[in-house]
């Protein structure tokens, strides 16, 4: 395997871990996965060097803004920007009870 098909590979495992951490990994939003598959596997045979690189380069931007995006909006949240915030403190207890082997109950809502 060369040098190029090795960052090709490492660009697109980045991309489809930030997809299916940041959009969801439900099997409606399955699209977003099984575009990027079948866009790598068709830009495999491509022969131009330049189109391939370019091609690479916006799969690595567009991993850096979805990432971006959502580090974005988790400071947003931190800062407490008059919104609520309850669904994001039960994430976090949820983790924090997770790391430590509890779980935390259901609320009842009437």
């Amino acid at each position: 395997m060369g040098s190029e098909a090795l960052h090709a590979a490492k660009v697109y495992r980045h991309l489809l871990k930030s997809v299916k951490k940041h959009v969801g990994q439900e099997g409606y939003k399955r699209h977003f996965t099984d575009f990027i598959t079948e866009e790598f596997k068709k830009n495999r045979q491509l022969s131009d060097p330049s189109s391939v690189q370019n091609k690479l380069k916006l799969a690595r931007d567009y991993t850096f803004m979805l990432n971006s995006v959502h580090h974005h909006k988790e400071l947003l949240f931190s800062y407490n920007i008059a919104v609520d915030r309850s669904d994001e403190m039960k994430r976090i207890l949820g983790k924090s009870a997770a790391s430590v082997g509890l779980q935390l109950p259901e609320v009842y809502q009437p």
